[in-house]
């Protein structure tokens, strides 16, 4: 299977930080964050992944998780020059970036460690104001946008033939010009001319990573993903999405195995059930639930203030949001269909953020692992570390070894590159 890691300093389940020894004062340092990155590659996890945020909104609510305190192109380059094999994937919206800049950067983070770059693709529905824009398109447009956006980024690392770079001396020529074309692209939002002032990165085009599991998420991560992240708390729904994702890739004229779809899980890792089941009550002990309110009024921007606790959503509150994302999609089933109250629900989203969540020995989470990946509910994992340093620790030094001593995960890394850590192959230059 394949295994990652989202990285999140402080801890992916709420206030984890205030559990002592987490290292919390060192955010955003790069000290604690070069000790994650080095504990993930002596695991040998795929890479690191870095979401991002342009905005302060949740930050403002006092959500310390879904921030933007590591921007991920300058953190994963200083992570390139402490690390040597892990990959190294970071966020970068199309709705909020010009495609050169994007296709720069990439290619540059892919030149400077050496092949192990990628892209996690994403649409923002937040943050505009900070770019002088004054509310988000509709996430149909938004979409499209990021479907002309991606195709333009491919072109412009494919604008340097693989062998441009010549380093002829004798005739001072350190490259054949005659192996540079422009793109000339003009399109629905774009009009890019190239090409790109920089050699086609070491992978061709580093791994590009789609995160949307909706309809236009999907048809997008169908047409040009690697790799598929997405959430799945609920197996049998997982198996589906499976089957469906692999379906749509195929009719893309793709081939199903060369994108790998990777939900996330929530791993608690404990040498017993019982010490398990003590970390799961200590995580939750850390939560102000009238602040979990207002983070879930937030995510699903309705007013929350007049529900009690004790009683689930009102249906009609998620009626009117429109087109549900698929995170608000998990909620809405969570509360209406299955009867959560508020307050189970501030505590589910303060854990899991609609992904699955396990609390156990080695043995027991690699169980569960193991009857996802062996029933086609997944390629792997998408590890979200409850706490730090301490919950990372262990599953990098005891749920990793036991998915090993099965055969189910590497023990050594397979080359140098992202492309070779996912088994995928190098692309042809499409020129």
């Amino acid at each position: 299977m394949h295994l990652t890691t989202f990285v999140m300093p402080l801890g992916y389940h709420r206030n984890s930080w205030c559990r002592p020894g987490s290292r919390a004062e060192e955010v955003p340092g790069l000290d604690f964050l070069t000790d994650i990155a080095q504990m993930a590659e002596a695991a040998k996890l795929d890479a690191l992944f870095f979401g991002d945020v342009a905005h302060a909104t949740a930050t403002l609510r006092g959500d310390t998780m879904m921030n933007g305190f590591y921007e991920p192109m300058t953190t994963l380059s200083a992570l390139a020059a402490v690390t040597r094999n892990i990959g190294l994937i970071g966020t970068l919206s199309t709705s909020l970036n010009e495609p050169y800049n994007v296709a720069r950067l990439l290619a540059s983070l892919d030149h400077l460690s050496g092949g192990r770059a990628g892209w996690n693709i994403v649409t923002s529905a937040d943050g505009y104001r900070n770019f002088g824009i004054d509310a988000a398109p509709d996430p149909a447009e938004r979409y499209r946008r990021s479907e002309e956006f991606v195709g333009v980024v491919e072109a412009l690392w494919d604008s340097w033939s693989d062998d441009a770079v010549i380093v002829d001396r004798d005739n001072a020529r350190w490259l054949d010009t005659a192996k540079l074309r422009k793109i000339d692209f003009s399109g629905e939002y774009f009009d890019v001319e190239g090409p790109l002032n920089m050699p086609r990165p070491p992978q061709g085009r580093p791994v590009l990573v789609q995160a949307g599991s909706s309809g236009p998420g999907m048809n997008l991560g169908s047409s040009a993903a690697n790799v598929i992240y997405t959430a799945q708390p609920d197996l049998a729904q997982a198996v589906e999405f499976y089957a469906n994702m692999k379906e749509l890739v195929a009719g893309k004229g793709r081939a199903p195995e060369d994108v790998k779809i990777i939900p996330g899980i929530v791993p608690v890792v404990a040498d017993t059930q019982a010490e398990a089941d003590e970390l799961t009550a200590e995580l939750s002990s850390y939560l102000d639930v009238e602040q979990g309110r207002l983070q879930i009024a937030g995510d699903l921007n309705v007013d929350l203030s007049d529900v009690e606790l004790d009683d689930p959503i009102p249906a009609e509150r998620f009626e009117g949001i429109g087109a549900l994302s698929s995170r608000q999609g998990i909620y809405r089933r969570k509360s209406v269909e299955q009867g959560l109250s508020l307050r189970s629900l501030i505590f589910d989203r303060a854990r899991s953020t609609g992904h699955q969540w396990v609390a156990g020995t080695p043995a027991t989470i690699a169980d569960r692992m193991q009857g996802w990946f062996e029933g086609r509910a997944c390629d792997g994992f998408n590890l979200n570390s409850p706490f730090n340093p301490e919950g990372f620790e262990r599953i990098c030094t005891k749920l990793i070894p036991e998915l090993q001593n099965r055969g189910l995960f590497r023990t050594e890394y397979a080359g140098p590159t992202l492309r070779d850590h996912f088994g995928i192959a190098r692309p042809d230059n499409i020129f």
